[in-house]
């Protein structure tokens, strides 16, 4: 009752910021949703390496999800410069080495820190701009990145509980099954059938190939922040959301999907989920 409860207040929420926000307004709404996210993590690396400074990318990650949408700052005439991802880079090899050897984290705890500020930074900075990107393409485009996720997570929790039998990963997450894999798979292809239909007059059939792949990288997003809560010894990224958890348990399939969805328009051509 509590996730539904949830549901019936954030998903209308979410819909509203996708439509009416402009996108300078939407970039910073998920960039502060994702900052609740970004301290969740924290508190999750800190269980594996208490002396990590862990708490900087609360800085980190906005700096780098800025450097990602450079019209925000630059002006949408102005190309960004051709070193930024040169600039990314530098951050994470070089300055995030310098910072654990400059506060003296333990020894034992250095490799634990430099991997969850490495990953951190990708990881919860790249979906940001992702989701910005895909609002200014097109708000209808989000609406089917939300439903191939949230339709194919009913589907497979459903399905699953029904149906399945095959465990596909019992060490990190024993509830997922084959079953409720493949019925996620279908949900979606599904889900981008109805919306290419009704949006573009017409069933396109790279739009179901892109949701096969949308709904895959979904499934690995809920895996890999499985994979991180195991580790840190935690059933729940945090308690905000009640009955869904913390933050990155409600968005952890977006962080994969979002990127993917976003990669996916840009080899298929934008205009393929254009009217």
């Amino acid at each position: 009752m509590k996730r539904i409860a949830t549901a019936a207040v954030t998903v209308p929420l979410a819909l509203a910021a996708v439509f009416y926000l402009p996108g300078e307004w939407f970039f910073f709404v998920v960039l502060l949703v994702m900052e609740v996210g970004v301290l969740e993590y924290t508190r999750l690396a800190d269980r594996l390496a208490p002396g990590g400074p862990h708490g900087i990318l609360l800085v980190l990650v906005p700096l780098v999800a800025l450097a990602m949408v450079p019209e925000l700052w630059m002006g949408p005439d102005l190309q960004p410069p051709i070193g930024m991802l040169w600039l990314v880079s530098f951050v994470v090899a070089v300055l995030l080495g310098c910072l654990v050897l400059w506060l003296r984290v333990p020894v034992d705890q250095g490799l634990a820190t430099l991997g969850a500020l490495a990953y951190g930074l990708p990881y919860l900075a790249l979906p940001v701009a992702s989701l910005y990107h895909l609002q200014r393409l097109d708000p209808w485009v989000l609406i089917l990145l939300f439903a191939i996720v949230w339709l194919g997570d009913t589907a497979a929790f459903y399905c699953g509980k029904k149906w399945g039998r095959r465990r596909f990963a019992p060490v990190v997450s024993p509830n997922k099954t084959w079953e409720g894999a493949v019925a996620s798979l279908l949900a979606a292809v599904v889900a981008a059938g109805v919306w290419s239909y009704l949006r573009l007059g017409e069933v396109r059939l790279e739009l179901l190939g892109l949701a096969v792949l949308i709904s895959i990288a979904a499934q690995m997003g809920d895996l890999v922040e499985s994979l991180i809560k195991r580790g840190a010894g935690v059933k729940d990224s945090g308690h905000l959301l009640p009955g869904h958890g913390g933050v990155l348990d409600r968005v952890d399939a977006l962080l994969f999907a979002a990127p993917v969805m976003l990669l996916g328009l840009y080899i298929f051509g934008s205009s393929v989920a254009r009217p």
